[in-house]
């Protein structure tokens, strides 16, 4: 069992920047972020690999948002920069076993935190 304990979310005008942190409990082979709005599905942001630290993203994030991870705190992060309004969502973290980017790739999952972009 791992949990996943997100934090830093909050509202930041479209421009800004805002870094997610998603503190883990235990150490699997992938971590993703994901997001949801208000009435759509959860949808794929990131994901990074604990050994390598090997990345993918959704084309609708590339060039401002980062993901990273920094092994010794078993902590990823999610840097936004350049915002806007559509980044609007919770961001939800996730843990699993393999280099996904559906939900069902991964087994354990955060509570989220909303990010809210003001335009």
């Amino acid at each position: 069992q791992v949990q996943l304990v997100e934090s830093g979310g909050g509202l930041v005008q479209a421009g800004g920047s805002l870094r997610l942190s998603c503190a883990a409990s235990g150490r699997t082979y992938a971590m993703g972020w994901f997001r949801q709005a208000p009435g759509k599905e959860r949808d794929f942001v990131a994901t990074i690999t604990w050994t390598h630290g090997s990345t993918y993203y959704a084309d609708s994030v590339k060039g401002r948002l980062t993901i990273s991870r920094d092994n010794a705190k078993n902590t990823v992060y999610l840097q936004m920069n350049s915002v806007k309004p559509e980044d609007t969502a919770v961001y939800y973290c996730a843990a699993g076993s393999s280099f996904g980017f559906v939900v069902r790739s991964y087994t354990y999952w955060g509570q989220g935190t909303q990010v809210t972009v003001s335009s």
